[in-house]
């Protein structure tokens, strides 16, 4: 069940600044390394909008685990224009990262919400199809995709926060190419409403 003081809070949001957004939950997961240090999620709320320009960059060691509950901004009835985009490196050895994007279950709100995601940095394969951002001279791209919109989704429940989710893409592989790595999400699609 959703928390409706959330969903509340949403609403009010949405009167006082104009805009409606969307809350997703993107679990950016990069624990799981070569060392066993990880023991639960550092959770972080998208206070700003995390850009190409100003990406949410995880300063600390990515062999936590964080989960970052972020949201993308849309009017409805359009596709979304917002890309969120986080970034982290790796230094000195190979490291096995795991990305996920989940969306809160909300009562079928959300049933319509199918964010993407794509991993780009060094030592990734060229890009097999367009990206609504730029790639970095020289780094190449992982695309996730989610499923259709209306189309069946696989739930789950967390436990942890007493809600369910709707499964969305994940990449779970080790990287063994050292530099700085960029998450972008967004919306392939636009998000119908259902009355």
């Amino acid at each position: 069940m959703c928390n409706k003081k959330y969903l509340y809070r949403v609403v009010y949001l949405d009167n006082c600044m104009k805009r409606i957004i969307v809350l997703i939950f993107a679990v950016v997961c990069t624990g799981l390394c070569l060392f066993p240090t990880v023991s639960a999620h550092v959770p972080y709320l998208e206070y700003r909008d995390s850009t190409v320009e100003k990406p949410f960059q995880v300063r600390r060691s990515i062999t936590q685990s964080i989960a970052v509950y972020s949201w993308l901004e849309t009017d409805w009835v359009n596709p979304s224009t917002d890309i969120d985009v986080y970034s982290f490196t790796i230094k000195d050895q190979p490291l096995r990262i795991f990305i996920e994007a989940i969306v809160p279950v909300c009562d079928g709100f959300y049933a319509n919400f199918t964010p993407w995601f794509a991993l780009v940095g060094p030592g990734l394969p060229p890009p097999n199809q367009t990206v609504p951002f730029e790639i970095p001279q020289g780094y190449g791209v992982i695309v996730k995709q989610d499923v259709p919109p209306g189309s069946p989704r696989e739930e789950f429940y967390e436990p942890f926060g007493g809600k369910s989710y709707y499964q969305g893409p994940r990449f779970d592989e080790t990287l063994y190419t050292w530099g700085t790595y960029y998450v972008y999400y967004w919306e392939k699609v636009g998000i119908m409403l259902q009355c």
